[in-house]
């Protein structure tokens, strides 16, 4: 064993191994269908590694430019100010990722001092937290109350102090599913109106909303675009989590403070992928149609879950489908889960992890990027045992 002069004394002393990991790791060991962490079992487009490959054999294999391919930079922008009527300079406002949890960590790192109180929105994604106590910044948590899991802006007020620095959002929300509205976005605006507060907006699940409606972008309020640090993910509306590849817009001042932190923490995203990413995007039809297709999984999922005792809350984007299970089991999330996977053959994700307390809701999430033969073949066994 190694000897240390002195104690280590962690700076996530509360933080374990995420449960994506647990999950995933405790479904491969029994044979599970998993359906917890949220990535496709399918595959994109063959011309999307032709591309790749394209541009490999043509030599680009070194360095891209610090905030990204040009090319891709410009993408980018033009397909924002296409859906959202937002003009984004590719070249000060623009910046490559290596995928969205880093760009999250990036923005927070940048913009967060010692003490400064961050809002969130809980259940929260589990990477927000632990960036924002690294930096030292202090988190206030809104609760968004089941089954619709919507804000309550008259509580998001009350939090608000002077020492708010950031406002951390996702829509559509990992891991409810929920969608947020023009008029949460105006409530947003008149909240930070006339403040310092900066809001960083996680908006990885744009192009995957239902039933007719439109993704509500900051981008596409100027008075918080003018605030806001967007992130998006390539891995999310390409199907190809594994290439860790996303993207910030922000405005010129925000982003040069953004870029400081960036090019020491990661510098630059691996060049053939953004190049080919770039040639991708110039079909717009290929994240305009996503909405529809996973509109597709979501309802064959639903429909197979209302063969179970399964109560379905609502879903309006993402990939994902919250459903409780209080008329299947008193046990708590996290036990049910386990059980879940090892007897049912069926991985989920307990919601309680979501929560700063752990606080338990018999609510728990699925993840129905799959094949449709993967989504049938989990159907049998809940709905065998559940």
């Amino acid at each position: 064993m190694p000897h240390f002069p002195a104690p280590i004394v962690s700076r996530l002393p509360a933080v374990g191994t995420t449960i994506f990991t647990i999950m995933s790791r405790l479904a491969q060991e029994c044979g599970a269908i998993n359906l917890s962490q949220g990535f496709p079992d399918f595959s994109a487009e063959d011309v999307l590694f032709e591309r790749v490959a394209h541009w490999m054999r043509a030599g680009h294999n070194q360095y891209a430019p610090m905030a990204g391919v040009p090319a891709l930079r410009a993408a980018i922008a033009a397909k924002v100010e296409a859906l959202y009527g937002a003009a984004y300079d590719p070249e000060h406002e623009v910046t490559v990722t290596a995928g969205a949890t880093q760009a999250l960590f990036t923005a927070v790192a940048a913009l967060v001092h010692p003490g400064d109180e961050v809002i969130v929105f809980e259940p929260v994604y589990d990477s927000y937290v632990p960036a924002i106590e690294l930096q030292g910044g202090v988190v206030r948590r809104a609760r968004l109350a089941a089954p619709e899991y919507r804000p309550d802006w008259q509580a998001v007020r009350a939090l608000v102090t002077p020492r708010t620095r950031m406002i951390m959002i996702n829509t559509p929300h990992n891991p409810t599913g929920t969608v947020w509205t023009a008029a949460d976005l105006a409530e947003l605006a008149a909240i930070t109106r006339g403040t310092g507060i900066v809001v960083v907006a996680d908006e990885v699940y744009e192009h995957i909303v239902f039933d007719g409606q439109l993704h509500q972008s900051v981008a596409r309020v100027p008075e918080l675009a003018d605030r806001s640090v967007i992130v998006s993910s390539f891995g999310k509306t390409y199907h190809v989590t594994g290439w860790k590849v996303g993207y910030v817009l922000a405005p010129w001042e925000l982003m040069a403070e953004f870029r400081k932190v960036h090019q020491f923490n990661v510098f630059t995203v691996n060049t053939p992928v953004q190049l080919a990413l770039a040639d991708y995007m110039g079909d717009a039809s290929r994240h305009l149609g996503l909405a529809a297709f996973y509109q597709g999984k979501r309802d064959f999922f639903r429909a197979g879950l209302a063969a179970t005792r399964f109560e379905l809350l609502p879903c309006a984007g993402t990939y994902f489908q919250t459903v409780r299970y209080a008329a299947i089991s008193d046990q708590a999330d996290t036990a049910f889960v386990d059980w879940l996977t090892r007897e049912v053959g069926v991985a989920a994700i307990p919601l309680s992890a979501f929560f700063g307390d752990g606080r338990d809701e018999k609510v728990i999430r699925f993840c129905f990027a799959k094949r449709e033969d993967t989504l049938a073949a989990a159907f049998e066994r809940l709905q065998r045992f559940c």
